[in-house]
C-alpha cells in the first residue's frame, strides 16, 4: 500500500509532462500555419491619388535588395506567383502590386482595379503611373531606400520612364516595353539617351527589332542588357512562368544580371 502514492505521483508527473509537450507542438504547429498563411504577407497603401492599393509582400529578411513587381494589361499581382518565390531564394525581398490598370487571372482579381472602377477612375495605361510612383515611395520609405523597378508589357514602358525621373529606382528591369506612352510622356527614344543606371531590357524574339528601336539612340553602358532569346519568346513576364516553354533562357539572362547588380 505504500507504494501506491509514490505511483500515483509518477503517474501525475508523466501525465504533466505529456501535456506540455502536446501544447509546445500544438503552439508550432500554429505559428507553423501562421507563417503559411502569411506569405506572401497582403498588404495595402494608398496611391497618388488615395486609391487603396493590394499588393503582396515576399520579404525574406530586413536588409536584402528590395524588387518591385509591375504586371502587364489585364493582369494583376498573381502574374509573379511563382516568380517572386524563386527571385526570393536568389536573395531578394519583393513586392508584387495591384495596378488600376488591369485586370483577372483566372479565378485571381486586380483588387485597385475593382476599387478604381467602382470609384470611376480612369483604368488606362497611363492611370497606372500614380500606383507605380506610390509603390516605389512605399517600400522606399518601409523597406529599403533603394528599388529594383521591374515592369511586364506596359508596366515596363512605365518602370523605364520612372527609372530615369525617380532617384529611388536604382536599376529597371523591363519586360518587353514599348514608345506607345510618347504621345502623354514624350518618346523614350530620347529620354533613354545616355541612361547609366543599371537596366535589364528584354521582348519575345519578334518584339526585339522595336526594342533596338527605342535604344537606337542610346549606348549600353556597364550592367545594362539587351537580351534577345533564340527561341520565339514571350511577351512579358510571363516568359518566367514556371514551365514556360523557352522560360530557361529568359531565367539564365536575368539571373546573371542580379547576380551582378547585387555584387
Amino acid at each position: 500500500m505504500k507504494r501506491l502514492p509514490i505511483i500515483l505521483i509518477l503517474l501525475g508527473v508523466f501525465l504533466v509532462s505529456c501535456q506540455q509537450k502536446a501544447t509546445k507542438n500544438n503552439a508550432s504547429q500554429v505559428s507553423e500555419n501562421e507563417k503559411k498563411v502569411e506569405y506572401p504577407k497582403v498588404v495595402k497603401f494608398p496611391s497618388l491619388d488615395s486609391l487603396m492599393i493590394t499588393a503582396h509582400l515576399y520579404q525574406i529578411d530586413e536588409t536584402s535588395p528590395f524588387i518591385l513587381l509591375c504586371h502587364q494589361a489585364r493582369f494583376n499581382k498573381f502574374e509573379y506567383s511563382g516568380i517572386a518565390e524563386k527571385l526570393n531564394e536568389m536573395g531578394f525581398n519583393c513586392m508584387a502590386i495591384d495596378q488600376r490598370s488591369g485586370g483577372p487571372i483566372g479565378k485571381t482579381q486586380n483588387e485597385t482595379y475593382l476599387r478604381a472602377l467602382a470609384k470611376g477612375l480612369g483604368i488606362d495605361y497611363v492611370d497606372a503611373e500614380p500606383d507605380i510612383r506610390a509603390a516605389i515611395k512605399y517600400v522606399s520609405q518601409n523597406y529599403s531606400d533603394k528599388v529594383i523597378l521591374w515592369g511586364s508589357s506596359y508596366s515596363s514602358t512605365l518602370a523605364l520612364y520612372l527609372g530615369i525621373d525617380m532617384d529611388e529606382v536604382s536599376a529597371v528591369i523591363s519586360f518587353s516595353p514599348g514608345n506607345y506612352l510618347a504621345p502623354h510622356k514624350g518618346s523614350l527614344i530620347d529620354k533613354l539617351e545616355g541612361f547609366e543606371k543599371p537596366m535589364f531590357i528584354t521582348s519575345s524574339n519578334y518584339e526585339a527589332k522595336y526594342i533596338k528601336e527605342l535604344l537606337e539612340k542610346h549606348k549600353m553602358v556597364e550592367k545594362q542588357v539587351h537580351f534577345i532569346p533564340e527561341g520565339p519568346g514571350h511577351h512579358g513576364s510571363r516568359a518566367l512562368w514556371i514551365n514556360q516553354q523557352g522560360g530557361e533562357e529568359y531565367w539564365t539572362a536575368i539571373t546573371a544580371f542580379l547576380s551582378d547588380i547585387k555584387n
